[in-house]
């Protein structure tokens, strides 16, 4: 007979931690001859097609995520091409010789 373990749940007096909430991050890009713009990051394991942006006019392309705390990287993929986002004050080198863009959500 197999058994399933029990929820495990804080010892008597201790608190039981609560989960960290998500926080809305906004993400605006801007170039009028993009026809597809992505959004690939360490919260999407940088799938470049998985966050797809939302083109708003003249140019501008918009997306909203719900990321947890903590320092986020990420890219744009305009195009098919990789870009950094000219916007973002924070940077890190990546492996392939480029930089990532940073973001920290708290």
């Amino acid at each position: 007979m197999q058994r399933t373990p029990a929820a495990k749940t804080p010892p008597a007096g201790m608190p039981t931690p609560t989960p960290r909430p998500h926080r809305p991050v906004h993400f605006t890009f801007l170039d009028p001859e993009a026809t597809l713009v992505f959004l690939a990051g360490t919260f999407n394991d940088w799938h470049p097609s998985a966050t797809p942006m939302i083109a708003t006019g003249d140019g501008r392309w918009v997306k909203t995520l719900e990321l947890e705390p903590g320092m986020h990287e990420y890219l744009f993929v305009v195009d098919g091409r990789w870009m950094a986002d000219p916007g973002s004050a924070v940077t890190v080198s990546n492996p392939f010789g480029g930089i990532n863009c940073c973001v920290n959500v708290r």
